[in-house]
């Protein structure tokens, strides 16, 4: 971190960069190919563990089969307010057509998977909420659990739970699909 952005006083007036100055700084090379916009931001994004990639790839599979007719990305941007994430997996309303001038702007279901940036995925968390995505998966890969967070409501969270292994996934805002913890964790 800049050791300056440690000074509350100089913290405060720093000017954090929009969306589309973001887009414009990446068109120019101004921005690494592996940063994120998080509130205004550009993050250096980890990275990927072999854990991370494993739970990652687990899960974007068992959503492909759950979850015919929506678009499951992975690793590909949301645009929001202030902030550009590219959450691990992400379930979107329409087809890649559908967006072929501009990043979705929300989605159904956001899950990021955390070995090493656990502080990092919380604070996109509430990006998440405002943006009116239904659901947040929070993949804690060393516990062996994942938060999901339902409910958004004026930027947070209301409904948060822990499934453990021995328990199943079910996403709220599609009845019936189950996913066992079991299987997206390695024995």
């Amino acid at each position: 971190m800049i050791s300056v952005l440690e000074k509350p006083e100089i913290r405060r007036r720093a000017m954090p960069i929009s969306v589309p100055a973001y887009h414009v700084m990446f068109q120019q090379g101004l921005v690494a190919k592996r940063a994120e916009l998080v509130r205004g931001v550009v993050i250096e994004k980890m990275p990927k563990s072999p854990l991370h990639t494993y739970i990652t790839a687990v899960i974007h599979r068992a959503l492909l089969l759950a979850f015919p007719g929506f678009w499951v990305r992975k690793e590909d941007p949301l645009s929001l307010e202030d902030s550009e994430p590219e959450p691990d997996i992400s379930v979107v309303v329409g087809a890649p057509s559908d967006f072929s001038k501009a990043h979705p702007a929300t989605a159904q279901l956001v899950v990021e998977v955390s070995v090493t940036s656990e502080e990092l995925d919380r604070e996109k968390a509430e990006v998440y909420a405002e943006a009116g995505v239904g659901e947040y998966w929070l993949v804690l890969a060393n516990e062996r659990i994942v938060e999901v967070h339902t409910g958004a409501k004026d930027g947070h969270w209301t409904n948060i739970r822990r499934v453990a292994v021995g328990e199943e996934l079910q996403p709220t805002m599609f009845p019936g699909v189950r996913i066992a913890l079991r299987d997206i964790f390695p024995a």
